[in-house]
């Protein structure tokens, strides 16, 4: 343990040897709602800020450079964020990712609101609970067990408020939450160190890929519809089959498990029966060497088939690209797909809004270097070692990083962990 720890131990033993109190979150403060009655047209052109899902989902302290604006009138009542609230997102595609939470731990002069598919948490006594503690303490393991057995639904789930307020929190005092978070903010700082490092060797690598892929005037420049056997998707999943069901064992590939490059399956990864995968069997008919490549919603993710997917398929959305073997290599194609000059072309073809896409057929077009195949070889061994620095966690930053995530998430875990005050 941190050298900190005997620190803890003493003030423990010192304050609360016998536990701290636990009381649950209706007893300690009040919930408040996010904006209401605004239209898109509020959010267009709006004069205050407000904290977005995502800004709430990706931070456990707010980020408080906001630029996300909404119109407030001058008489309109809407719930201000506080010094100190624990603010959570409201509803999510599983259970395990609702009530996200974020702590407002700076103090801000302006008005500060929510977003409407959020919900926030205040203190009665404010001095309960460090704002800087507050933010580890709601995203700990412990607490999210918690959290995610308040939320219900099958296609989107949602959190119940009369649930959340029965969750229970413990309540130490006030210098032993002070010696956590200094434990704490080491082991994040530390982090976001090796996180920096690690961005700028991604950018460098980026450059690098990317000039592997400029050729000159003697290598053709093809269409990828050209130089493929085929491109196509799988079927709308709530419109042709059950999810979730509790005995399937296949899985349908989002771009979720697009994960880089590689296919990842989650525990929140969507399942189906065996009679309806066998529906779209045929559909897009997934074999080794196939790219799979994200054409919804996030575009441009990409995976290789490495192994023959016996008990999965895809979801409409994600599109399936089966490279001609005797012209392309598929790791070429996939590695040509995630450089910035791919990235360029495809961003010229999205359409939609809000949600974006980019057509198949617009896909096809997208131009493509094809060098001999002995080239292609040649760049693809080089563009595994340099993806290994920088991706593969068990070599080099990417293992540190894993290993000090690891490191801080079991500290975390036992730091935050209480004997319960009986009275």
């Amino acid at each position: 343990m941190p050298q900190n720890q005997s620190k803890i131990e003493k003030l423990i033993a010192e304050l609360c040897p016998n536990g701290v109190e636990f009381k649950e979150l209706g007893e300690l403060g009040e919930f408040y709602g996010g904006l209401s009655g605004k239209s898109k047209d509020d959010f267009s052109s709006g004069n205050a800020i407000f904290v977005s899902y995502m800004n709430i989902f990706s931070n456990i302290a707010v980020n408080t450079d906001i630029n996300t604006l909404v119109k407030v009138g001058s008489e309109e009542k809407q719930n201000k964020i506080e010094y100190g609230d624990v603010l959570f997102t409201g509803s999510s595609e599983t259970p395990n990712e609702c009530g996200m939470s974020s702590v407002l731990t700076k103090k801000i002069d302006e008005p500060l609101y929510l977003n409407s598919f959020c919900f926030g948490f205040r203190l009665n006594d404010k001095n309960l609970l460090l704002p800087e503690f507050s933010k580890y303490l709601f995203r700990d393991e412990q607490m999210r067990k918690q959290i995610a057995k308040t939320a219900s639904g099958v296609t989107r789930f949602n959190v119940s408020k009369k649930r959340f307020a029965k969750i229970k929190i413990p309540l130490p005092p006030l210098a032993i939450q002070e010696e956590i978070v200094k434990i704490l903010n080491s082991f994040t700082e530390l982090e976001a160190e090796l996180e920096a490092e690690l961005e700028a060797r991604k950018k460098q690598y980026e450059h690098y890929r990317s000039g592997l892929f400029v050729f000159d005037e003697n290598v053709k420049q093809e269409a990828l519809g050209n130089i493929i056997l085929s491109l196509k998707t799988g079927l709308n999943p709530r419109k042709n089959f059950v999810l979730n069901t509790p005995d399937a064992k296949n899985y349908y590939v989002t771009v979720r498990e697009i994960n880089g490059l590689n296919v990842t399956f989650f525990e929140k990864t969507d399942r189906v029966n065996s009679e309806a995968l066998r529906l779209i069997n045929n559909r897009s008919n997934l074999e080794v060497g196939d790219v799979l490549f994200s054409g919804t919603g996030t575009i441009g993710r990409t995976a290789l088939v490495k192994e023959k997917p016996e008990n999965w398929n895809i979801k409409e959305g994600v599109y399936v690209i089966k490279p001609n073997q005797k012209v392309v290599d598929s790791k070429f194609l996939l590695f040509f797909l995630n450089s910035i000059i791919a990235k360029k072309q495809i961003e010229n073809k999205i359409v939609g809004s809000p949600v974006m896409s980019i057509p198949m057929a617009e896909l096809k077009k997208i131009k493509i270097p094809v060098p001999s195949l002995a080239e292609q070889e040649r760049i693809v061994s080089i563009l595994d070692k340099f993806d290994a620095l920088v991706n593969d966690i068990s070599i080099g930053l990417p293992a540190e990083l894993s290993a000090r995530r690891s490191q801080y998430e079991y500290y975390r875990g036992k730091l935050l962990t209480f004997n319960e005050y009986a009275k």
